[in-house]
């Protein structure tokens, strides 16, 4: 008759470390599927926020909406409405927000609260994408005609060759084409502007209140005014590095801390490849650079 033995402590050392071991390689596989599947969604909404910004101004005679973020201007309702400020508590719900008056003048369009946020967004932040400035945004020096358009916060755009720099109807699109003029970013945080992204036209550097979005491993998501959305992975070093800090603005009802990243200050790149990253969001946004 066999006598059962039990493990050797070698035995079961070996074990967990055969454990640790396949646990080590499996982390970094899931964590780079979770990635992939977050920054999935994340180009599904800004392609679904584009074609509906482009709905918008099929049904307004190519106007385009206006690029006030949680708010108005001058009377003029923004692409995103008041509903959506983190600090009330209605919005951390569909069912919440539904009700409310000012959710926007792209709710009709797209009525899924999740497409407004990307899963990788800042804790407390309802609406995380913001349109680039160059779409019918705020005034960025050299960019636009003073005294012009509706209201003196929305100036009419400057035209430098066949590029508009500001636009204001989808027929200001000419050159570069749809394909290469971006309109919304994922900046996994509200602005805390009343205007959306902000990127120079006339200096190579960064605003301070506008710091290159960081995320989807070390890269940014962008869609353009054709409707498709892409992924850029930022080249520099510089670019992911850039001294930043953390504002807190608060809690919201729910008790949640809302902070938002900035830079510490303007920051022009020091790198050649810095500077790439810089200028590839300069020339999608404005469609050209103005130094």
């Amino acid at each position: 008759m066999c006598k059962s033995r039990g493990f050797t402590l070698i035995e079961l050392l070996v074990v967990i470390a055969v454990i640790a071991l396949l646990l080590a390689l499996l982390f970094p596989v899931l964590r780079s599927a979770r990635e992939m599947g977050q920054r999935a969604v994340c180009l599904s909404n800004l392609r679904q926020l584009t074609l509906a910004w482009i709905a918008y101004a099929d049904d307004y005679d190519g106007e385009i909406v206006q690029n006030v973020n949680v708010g108005t201007i001058s009377g003029h309702r923004g692409w995103l409405g008041g509903a959506f400020d983190y600090s009330l508590s209605y919005s951390w719900s569909r069912a919440g927000l539904i009700p409310q008056h000012n959710r926007g003048a792209l709710w009709p369009y797209i009525q899924d609260i999740g497409a407004y946020r990307c899963p990788r967004g800042r804790p407390g932040h309802t609406a995380t994408y913001s349109i680039v400035a160059a779409a019918n945004g705020g005034r960025v020096e050299g960019t636009y005609l003073p005294n012009t358009g509706p209201a003196p916060e929305l100036p009419l755009g400057r035209r430098v060759g066949s590029t508009v720099l500001r636009l204001t109807r989808l027929t200001d699109i000419a050159s570069p084409g749809a394909g290469q003029r971006a309109v919304f970013i994922d900046r996994a945080q509200m602005t805390q502007n009343p205007y959306d992204f902000h990127i120079e036209y006339l200096y190579p550097k960064w605003s301070e209140g506008n710091p290159p979005p960081i995320r989807h491993s070390g890269g940014v998501t962008l869609s353009m005014a054709d409707g498709h959305a892409e992924y850029w992975k930022w080249k520099a070093r510089e670019t992911v590095n850039m001294p930043r800090m953390i504002l807190s603005r608060g809690r919201t009802l729910a008790g949640l801390p809302v902070t938002f990243e900035v830079l510490q200050q303007d920051y022009e790149p020091q790198t050649e490849d810095g500077l790439y990253d810089l200028q590839r969001l300069q020339r999608a946004t404005w469609g050209r650079l103005g130094y």
